[in-house]
């Protein structure tokens, strides 16, 4: 029991340096004007299913916390006040702080935990290890893909049109477009990344991953 301890606490330091390598260096946000595209989602995933779905919020909330550094020191997106509290108070006051807190982290956080919930429910349904890491990386993907444009739309709709220079009306266009461009290319990125990554990983600690890290 210790000795999973402290091999998920060490895979969770690892996991925690990886998203704040990735989130300050080109390789974890792509700017496209619009808003950022991001992969940092997949070390948040994998260390879900490996250490469990606490430490997985935890690096679901450094995540985000990472999200609202960059957008709120380095803004690289017309949509950079959605992910900062700072931002979002000059122009809409507390509403905005509460608004943009939670877009900022919810989504990000519910990425640390459904991933371990979505792996144990294929438990009994599907025995190939790499299936199961690929539909919970796929699905972790679209969690934060859906939670966070879904937010957006219901709390930002006007002045994420504002932002954009386009009618309220066609944001959902707008929205629905990302959910299937950006969407899907980061959750096929996901799901094959951290099948590849959950493989090599179960077979070096020969257990099932999601025994390693405590409930």
């Amino acid at each position: 029991m210790q000795n999973k301890h402290l091999s998920g606490l060490v895979l969770t330091g690892l996991f925690a340096a990886i998203i704040i390598i990735m989130a300050f260096t080109p390789l974890g946000y792509i700017p496209l004007g619009i808003i950022n595209a991001t992969i940092i989602q997949i070390p948040v995933i994998i260390g879900s299913l490996f250490c469990g779905p606490k430490r997985g919020a935890f690096l679901g909330f450094l995540f985000g916390f990472t999200s609202f550094l960059k957008n709120t020191i380095m803004p690289a997106s017309l949509s950079a006040f959605v992910f900062s509290p700072v931002l979002a108070s000059s122009q809409f006051g507390l509403k905005g702080v509460v608004y943009s807190t939670f877009i900022c982290f919810v989504p990000r956080i519910m990425v640390g935990i459904l991933p371990y919930f979505i792996y144990l429910g294929l438990e009994k349904l599907i025995k190939v290890k790499a299936v199961k890491f690929a539909i919970a990386g796929v699905l972790g993907a679209f969690v934060n893909t859906i939670l966070v444009m879904g937010s957006i739309y219901i709390l930002y709709k006007d002045a994420y049109a504002q932002a954009l220079g386009i009618d309220a009306s066609a944001v959902v266009g707008v929205i629905g477009g990302i959910i299937s461009f950006n969407g899907v290319i980061e959750a096929i990125v996901s799901g094959i990344i951290v099948s590849a990554v959950g493989v090599v990983l179960s077979r070096i600690k020969s257990v099932n991953p999601i025994t390693t890290g405590s409930r």
